[in-house]
């Protein structure tokens, strides 16, 4: 996805054929529009004119004289100072202003394309256009645009001037509205043409090609996806050399690719790569090595070698901090501290996670405020962490601050607060608190009922906690059975029924007919709870 600031920092390729000299540049739009009443003194801005009077549709599918690249390049440099004024608007808050500029010149456009002009400076402005609301967030237009865009391309030529850069343009968006296939096609064209212009062997391949293993890494064509990616790496070796940074993101995307497929140690040794460049690049102690050492923490994760991972992330988290590459509260940093802590934890050390985890929070607290939603996270996760070491009381505090945050922002029946609401009630049952444990169970039952539908998984683990309560608090046992039996229906359709899940519950549902004198549904029951309590003894021994 390309982000505001990617699109301003974008500057493509200088592209040379036999013929023609021109910039392959992202189109970073002005179009034209006869009046706009709020933003734009500059009539080059304000207006831009397409060149042409609309009574020539067919010629702009493919250019031949002299001066139609000087007019496209005209139309590029306009339709970049559009663009630049749309950022300019955006970035001083001026939203709607932006949206009504890029609105004004879509209907120009749209003009000409009823008229029956659908050539490429339609196809470059609509492009502009779109990379424009892209930048507003409508995301909802741009695939409307994307729909007039492709009509538009499917009638040119290959040989029309910037056609492979509105396509590469076209795939990003595409891929960013998850329309992978249609992702897939444009780029495939754009790496077509650029092929026949520039040769099998031009860098000018690897941005589409990069976007291109993207996608199909996305549609789960990894095999694909691999080739595309290394065929990146080839280009950018034989042009640039085997240390070049400019292999970095290709080998990154790669090794996340391979680790991704379970291909743990194919992946170490492109990540491996990384750091080695970044480490002749800039030195030891630059941020960018604490991101390849967090890179190389995840695989050897992978590869269960844990204490190895462990002093990765911590050197990774280090550097990160001495070399302020990142604000602290950064959602990098704070997702290496997460993953550390989940590693100490599930290493047995529970105390080391626990002060990563107070960090998280404290940090948090520190740059967004101590009634910032995203400390809920970092709340649920250190209290989760207390009750595994038993500390239920600090873990009952950090629940319920967590669940008034949510309240607060959320209100009283979004499906989102049943969590920590439950995972309170089951604090709350540990520290012998039942009578406020239920009332939070049956809440929370009610709450993922209406949001879920009564036979969902969620409504099951609500019930299995409301059980616990109630029996311990002495209920009725007819009432529990029953509640017993939906718990069963439940697990039965989603885990199956010979699941471990099942074989737990069944135990419970002989238990109590066995209490209320309901012999024969017990035998019935009991001959299946037989069954499989056999199969996992045989499982386990095995």
């Amino acid at each position: 996805m390309l982000s505001l600031c990617e699109l301003k920092s974008i500057t493509c390729f200088s592209v040379c054929n036999q013929k023609q000299k021109y910039n392959q540049k992202l189109y970073i739009i002005p179009v034209r529009t006869v009046c706009v009443r709020f933003c734009i003194s500059r009539s080059s801005v304000g207006s831009v004119e397409l060149s042409g009077t609309g009574t020539h549709s067919d010629a702009y599918s493919g250019f031949s004289a002299p001066n139609d690249y000087q007019r496209i390049d005209s139309l590029e440099k306009e339709l970049e100072e559009l663009f630049d004024e749309v950022k300019r608007m955006i970035s001083m808050g001026n939203k709607n202003d932006a949206i009504d500029l890029l609105t004004a010149n879509y209907e120009v456009v749209k003009e000409r394309l009823n008229a029956g002009t659908k050539g490429i400076e339609e196809a470059a402005t609509l492009d502009i256009i779109a990379l424009g609301y892209m930048a507003v967030g409508d995301l909802k237009f741009v695939g409307s645009l994307l729909n007039m865009m492709k009509e538009v391309v499917d009638n040119l030529k290959d040989d029309a001037p910037r056609l492979d850069s509105i396509l590469m343009h076209m795939g990003s968006m595409y891929a960013t509205l998850s329309k992978f296939e249609k992702s897939l096609d444009v780029y495939q064209r754009a790496v077509y043409i650029m092929e026949r212009t520039y040769g099998m062997d031009s860098t000018f391949l690897v941005t589409p090609c990069l976007g291109m293993a993207k996608v199909l890494g996305s549609i789960g064509k990894a095999t694909k996806a691999i080739e595309t990616y290394q065929r990146v790496i080839t280009l950018l070796e034989s042009s640039r050399g085997t240390k070049s940074k400019d292999l970095v993101v290709p080998l990154l995307s790669l090794a996340n690719l391979l680790l991704k497929e379970g291909r743990a140690n194919d992946a170490e040794t492109h990540f491996t790569r990384v750091l080695n460049i970044y480490t002749e690049l800039y030195g030891q102690n630059d941020g960018k090595i604490g991101m390849a050492m967090s890179s190389l923490a995840r695989v050897k994760c992978a590869q269960g070698k844990s204490d190895e991972a462990i002093q990765l992330f911590k050197r990774a988290i280090q550097v990160m901090k001495d070399s302020n590459y990142l604000s602290p509260d950064d959602n990098i940093m704070e997702k290496m501290r997460v993953d550390l802590a989940e590693l100490l934890h599930t290493v047995g050390r529970g105390q080391e996670g626990r002060e990563l985890l107070e960090e998280c929070l404290w940090i948090t607290e520190r740059y967004k405020g101590k009634e910032h939603p995203s400390l809920v996270t970092h709340m649920i996760n250190l209290a989760t962490s207390y009750s595994r070491s038993k500390n239920y009381a600090d873990a009952e505090h950090l629940l319920r601050r967590s669940l008034q945050i949510m309240i607060k922002q959320k209100g009283t029946d979004d499906q989102s607060i049943s969590f920590p609401m439950l995972h309170l009630a089951v604090t709350l049952y540990h520290l012998k608190k039942d009578e406020e444990a239920e009332k939070l169970a049956l809440e929370v039952l009610r709450i993922r009922e209406k949001a879920f539908g009564k036979n969902s998984l969620p409504v099951g683990e609500a019930l299995d906690c409301l059980v616990s309560i109630q029996t311990r608090l002495g209920r009725d046992e007819s009432e529990l059975l029953e509640l017993l039996r939906r718990i069963l229906n439940i697990q039965e359709r989603e885990f199956g029924r010979e699941s471990e899940e099942v074989l737990v519950t069944l135990k419970k549902i002989v238990y109590y007919l066995d209490k209320l004198g309901k012999k024969d549904e017990k035998l019935t029951l009991q001959r299946r709870l037989s069954v499989l309590s056999k199969k996992y003894k045989q499982m386990v021994n095995y």
